[in-house]
């Protein structure tokens, strides 16, 4: 069995509709995925419907936009009530934070010799409900100002660049409470990618396994070197996590990420499903 249990979507910052990542997804030999765009469910319907037809499962999933201590941190959430009122009342006010911000970043490129207006943005966003920095890239790709989305960010949007914005962002304990209050499980995405292990060291990630009972870290990840995961996946057993794998595919707005390039064990998986009934969740 073939796991994957990060990818996004148009919906988000991917660019595959939810029904042609479920047929990627077919092609590349998957048998389960999780679609986990940022801050929405928008896609998943379209997704578990074109999962049925095809012969993918489709797990109901979410990346959440949180911080701790100030640093950004993304927490994927599995087996939600996708119209559980608390919770999709903190994803609106994230989803506005994205998109309160973008006037703000799009004058700085301006005011940094880059012509650029908000109808760029919301045009190669392709309706998306999350509009954000990866379709501003998208945008000055178009404009032929860089070569790619990751260029965008290298020079223009990445923190500390000359188009960044702040933007609110949940703090991460009260996004896992808002998950498991949804009947979902908590998963930190990629947590020691990036300098990650600076922001979430394992006494850390220890202690929210007591405190907020934490059920999970994405150890297998593009962003994580073979050491790293290693590390995690020791970490993880001593505390009793789920230890997932995944691609965190975005279509072409992500290199280096392709479908089942990391895969999540399917004794993990039981182990995640088995959780979510626990919860009370949808598996």
């Amino acid at each position: 069995m073939r796991i994957d249990l990060h990818t996004h979507s148009r919906v988000s910052d991917g660019t595959d509709t939810p029904t042609t990542l479920v047929m990627k997804a077919f092609a590349a030999e998957l048998d389960v995925i999780a679609l986990t765009d940022h801050d929405t469910f928008g896609g998943v319907l379209e997704a578990q419907e074109a999962g049925k037809r095809i012969g993918v499962k489709v797990l109901c999933g979410i990346e959440m936009s949180t911080v701790h201590n100030g640093k950004s941190v993304h927490l994927l959430g599995y087996g939600c009530d996708m119209y559980d009122r608390a919770l999709n009342e903190e994803l609106a006010r994230i989803r506005f934070g994205r998109s309160e911000r973008l006037p703000a970043m799009i004058q700085k490129l301006n005011e940094a010799g880059l012509e650029l207006t908000l109808d760029d943005v919301t045009r190669v966003a392709m309706g998306a409900p999350v509009i954000g920095r990866p379709h501003i890239s998208d945008a000055l790709v178009e404009k032929g100002y860089v070569a790619d989305r990751d260029e965008g960010f290298e020079k223009w949007l990445g923190v500390d660049k000359p188009g960044y914005v702040p933007r609110y962002a949940c703090e991460l304990e009260r996004a896992i409470d808002l998950i498991h209050g949804a009947k979902g499980v908590a998963v930190i995405a990629h947590p020691w990618g990036r300098g990650g292990q600076e922001v979430l060291p394992a006494p850390y990630l220890e202690s929210l396994v007591q405190s907020h009972q934490l059920e999970g870290i994405e150890v297998d990840h593009q962003d994580h070197d073979d050491e790293t995961r290693s590390l995690l996946f020791e970490m993880g057993g001593r505390v009793g996590l789920v230890r997932t794998g995944s691609s965190d595919y975005h279509g072409l707005g992500k290199k280096g990420h392709p479908l089942g390039v990391n895969l999540t064990r399917p004794s993990a998986y039981k182990d995640l499903v088995a959780r979510i009934k626990r919860r009370g969740g949808v598996v």
